[in-house]
């Protein structure tokens, strides 16, 4: 153990929001919202993984309360949000334009710092591509740019199997054979049908998966909150909603419309491990944008929450709080 180097920075300490609410976006949408730290402070978005993973009491505690304003929201059909699960006028763009609605209506900002991670980081992307004037600075961890290669990695034989092939396995298992060739049809199928208990087998056993490749070392706290029935049905029939749906991006547009963030501080935090979000992403970012601090976490996965990533957030708003 190297005594010199710095102690590795955690969540600052608890805090409850002290304003909450309910937002009407339209289309019958409602999404909940919640205000933590310093209402003079400096302004702050989180945009939470998934889709459909909702936020959580920690998601606030990554910036220094005493100086920001932070806004921590649940996205379209999942968390506190309604209706529940539900894939009705649900897509990256209608999320983008909540956001604004959120910035303009609830933290009633003229800027402010966009925070997102995993899905998150694509949806802060999205947003700050869209209104680059509204963002201060940009804070991302797990890079996912919803290219073909990273949805295949995730979902056919081949990409994250190869790492772990006996939980591939489990996987697979509700799926007949015939139709494993396209693991997220499939899967689409059963979300979206109208039998309950096919739908929660299905959803489950998608957000297992999920939940056994976030980690660096087994998590079976993190394998729990995932296949647990309120959050396993939002995250799986969003989540392959979305990528059913390619994000409603095209190829690369994402790397492509780094051009529109020149001038606009950036900071990456990704696992070397990473085998949600493998770090192929954030390096094709790195060199699209090269003005960006790119951080690769030696020893760390996906999660916000693991040492060294959260380290490398918590030193990213520190260093934007008197920004």
């Amino acid at each position: 153990m190297d005594i010199h180097a710095p102690q590795r920075r955690t969540l600052y300490p608890e805090i409850q929001p002290y304003e909450t609410g309910m937002l009407d976006v339209g289309d019958g949408h409602s999404l909940y919202w919640e205000l933590s730290g310093n209402p003079n402070g400096k302004p702050a978005v989180m945009l939470h993984g998934g889709p459909g993973g909702g936020s959580s009491p920690d998601h606030r505690r990554q910036w220094n309360p005493d100086k920001y304003k932070i806004l921590v929201f649940d996205q379209r059909g999942c968390g506190k949000s309604t209706p529940y699960a539900s894939l009705e006028n649900n897509t990256t763009w209608d999320l983008v334009d909540d956001i604004e609605k959120l910035r303009t209506q609830v933290s009633k900002v003229d800027k402010w710092q966009v925070f997102g991670g995993s899905w998150g980081s694509t949806l802060s992307l999205a947003y700050a591509q869209t209104y680059p004037e509204r963002v201060t600075e940009v804070i991302l961890r797990g890079i996912f740019l919803f290219d073909q290669y990273e949805i295949d990695w995730m979902y056919a034989y081949g990409g994250a199997s190869s790492v772990y092939p006996d939980k591939w396995d489990e996987f697979e298992a509700p799926i007949p054979e015939a139709e494993r060739g396209d693991m997220v049809e499939a899967y689409r199928k059963r979300l979206t049908g109208d039998d309950k208990d096919v739908q929660l087998t299905a959803a489950k056993a998608w957000s297992k998966w999920e939940g056994d490749i976030v980690t660096l070392l087994p998590s079976p706290a993190t394998v729990e909150h995932f296949t647990s029935p309120d959050v396993a049905v939002a995250v799986a029939r969003i989540e392959n909603h979305y990528m059913a749906n390619n994000g409603w991006f095209e190829e690369g547009q994402l790397l492509k419309g780094v051009e529109k963030l020149r001038g606009i501080p950036g900071v990456i935090v990704q696992g070397r491990h990473d085998t949600c979000t493998p770090p192929r992403a954030a390096w094709a970012l790195k060199k699209a944008w090269p003005e960006v601090d790119l951080q690769i976490i030696p020893d760390a996965g996906h999660l916000f929450n693991e040492p060294g990533i959260l380290d490398g957030l918590v030193r990213a708003t520190d260093r934007f709080g008197d920004a």
